[in-house]
């Protein structure tokens, strides 16, 4: 079943199972909002047995691209364009979101984005490959980032 993010009264609908479950729903309600106020989406998820092509077509980017495996559980995922962006959203149980940015048009502009949810441990598969920034929302504490851009087209 779908789940509509809420950015104004967070919810752990969906996310029950991790263990950072009240961090991971600031980390999605924080990625709601920033939609909702650029573009004005509805950023709506589902469970990531029902979104399983998205799961799999980002599991292939990072496997094609780094050769990393996602070893944590995915719960919850989204895909959507706006205006020449397809993006594409998987939360993990651990507590990781990664997201997807392929511009439509310009090869340049296709990038790969790892966010550590507050109160989580940097992934073993991520840990040696990639240095996290620091970021703070009021929705989700301090979020962890990092990214790599996308060769390969998919």
């Amino acid at each position: 079943m779908s789940y509509t993010v809420d950015f104004t009264t967070v919810s752990t609908v969906g996310l029950e199972s991790s263990p950072v479950a009240e961090a991971l729903a600031g980390l999605r309600a924080n990625e709601a909002r920033y939609f909702k106020n650029k573009y004005d989406h509805v950023f709506t998820v589902h469970p990531a047995d029902e979104a399983a092509d998205t799961v799999a077509w980002i599991h292939r980017i990072l496997d094609e691209e780094r050769g990393i495996t996602i070893a944590s559980r995915p719960l919850e995922a989204t895909a959507f364009q706006v205006e020449r962006l397809r993006m594409a959203y998987v939360f993990y149980e651990s507590g990781l979101s990664i997201n997807v940015m392929y511009d439509i048009d310009d090869p340049k502009k296709r990038a790969v984005g790892f966010k550590l949810s507050d109160g989580m441990e940097i992934p073993e598969e991520l840990a040696d490959r990639f240095k996290f920034a620091r970021q703070k929302s009021k929705l989700a504490g301090t979020i962890r980032g990092s990214y790599f851009v996308i060769k390969g087209e998919y």
